[in-house]
């Protein structure tokens, strides 16, 4: 099974929200051809749940609904569902047309359901769901993708620059790696490096280089080994990016501050951001960090750590 502790989904969802136009290309050439993309697209994710929070659908992952344009003019709904999961679900394909008919009924538009299968079954392919009973019949037919299958195409993913080269092999090597953890801080060390190689502008290297962050955790020793072998790259490609990549694990634990609590949120941002700039080191300040209270010193632990040189000066601030 896929480790608890890897979010294969958060990562996920935001990737495909900041690259959907190259998703379609990567994973149906084929759709990407009949969209007017000059007209824009727009994320329908509120609803999405309206249309289907009734519904007994099981576990959803990454589900999106996107309000696209055909090329003609002809408006168009696109349910883009991609289920990051271990192993096999009965009930995937009828969940499949479940939403397909529910968001059917709801804009009297057509819908195209596609689905991307990141689990390690290889002969789990389900693409279809249908029934009869004299003489009614339903057939439901829907494209999908199976990740495990570009395993065998690994050379064209190295030499190809859409974003979900990238995403494909960051998620297969983190399964692949799963009981190899020093094999995983050298995958996840040559694929951040491949972001430079392959010439990706400054926010591309920062978006994908959270999503390999992500989806390849390491312990805290072999992580830090990983940002001390990083940062030496950097220095040697003369372009050091390390500051907005530890934007990233602040920012986002600000949003999960949004959920679990404001205090929370900020402790858990200040983490990520103590394990980001100064590896196992930095979290030995945590359990005095944990102690403090007051939001206002919490927050300028937070901006401090983006500044500061050393743990000696962060202590300083709140000290």
């Amino acid at each position: 099974m896929i480790e608890p502790s890897t979010e294969f989904d958060t990562p996920w969802k935001d990737i495909l929200e900041a690259y959907f136009e190259e998703f379609i290309l990567f994973f149906f050439p084929d759709i990407y051809g009949e969209i007017d993309w000059t007209r824009g697209f727009e994320f329908l994710d509120k609803e999405l749940q309206q249309v289907v929070r009734d519904a007994e659908l099981g576990r959803r992952l990454v589900d999106k609904l996107v309000k696209i344009y055909r090329i003609g003019g002809e408006e168009a709904w696109v349910l883009i569902h991609i289920e990051v999961q271990s192993q096999e679900e009965s009930d995937f394909a009828r969940r499949m047309y479940v939403y397909n008919y529910r968001i059917f009924d709801r804009y009297n538009r057509s819908v195209a359901s596609l689905a991307v299968l990141g689990d390690e079954r290889k002969s789990w392919r389900p693409n279809q769901f249908g029934y009869r009973l004299w003489g009614t019949e339903i057939l439901f037919n829907f494209p999908v993708v199976k990740l495990l299958d570009y395993q065998q195409e690994w050379s064209a993913l190295e030499s190809n620059r859409n974003p979900f080269a990238t995403v494909v092999m960051a998620h297969l090597k983190a399964q692949e790696t799963r009981d190899d953890r020093l094999r995983r801080k050298q995958w996840k060390l040559d694929l951040t490096r491949r972001l430079y190689e392959q010439g990706y502008e400054r926010q591309d290297v920062i978006n994908l280089f959270a999503f390999i962050d992500w989806m390849m955790t390491l312990p805290q020793e072999l992580e830090q080994n990983f940002w001390q072998e990083f940062r030496e790259y950097q220095e040697e490609q003369r372009m050091p990016y390390i500051t907005s990549v530890e934007r990233i694990g602040i920012q986002k634990g600000r949003v999960e501050g949004r959920v679990e609590g404001m205090r929370e949120g900020l402790l858990k941002a200040i983490e990520l951001g103590l394990k980001l700039k100064f590896g196992s080191e930095g979290l030995s300040l945590l359990p005095e960090i944990s102690l403090l209270e007051n939001l206002e010193q919490l927050n300028s632990i937070i901006a401090g750590i983006e500044t500061v040189n050393t743990l000696a000066e962060l202590q300083e601030i709140y000290r």
